[in-house]
């Protein structure tokens, strides 16, 4: 069995980058994806985590507001199946929609990227 999940958006806040401790580079963002149009328009956050040349890349090129298509794999909760779930400060609940990008299209030229992502509110994660 095999998926494949592609997403259009834009990064939530910059990228976040780090090394294993075997030195491979991994870099984390969240995305921003609108479902719908007018009033009925909602934004779905899926925190997105590329690794290697990829993540090398984001890390160079991509910042908060930057627009992506990005090719990957969802990542389920491993007990749940299902979205991470975690609780807010607030005391309410929210859900995580994970993603590993396999390919990541940097969809803005150099002038652009500057703009706020699409969604409202704040990054829930």
């Amino acid at each position: 069995m095999w998926h494949q999940l592609t997403i259009v958006g834009r990064l939530g806040r910059d990228v976040e980058s780090r090394f294993t401790p075997d030195g491979v580079q991994v870099s984390s963002f969240p995305v921003a994806v609108n479902d719908g149009f007018g009033e009925k328009k909602k934004t779905i956050w899926i925190r997105v985590t590329a690794w290697r040349k990829t993540a090398e890349n984001c890390n160079e090129y991509l910042k908060k507001g930057s627009r992506v298509l990005i090719t990957g794999t969802l990542q389920a909760d491993p007990q749940t199946g299902g979205p991470r779930v975690f609780d807010r400060n607030d005391g309410t609940s929210g859900a995580s929609f994970e993603m590993t990008a396999q390919q990541v299209t940097f969809l803005d030229s150099k002038a652009e990227g500057q703009a706020s992502p699409d969604g409202d509110g704040d990054i829930p994660f």
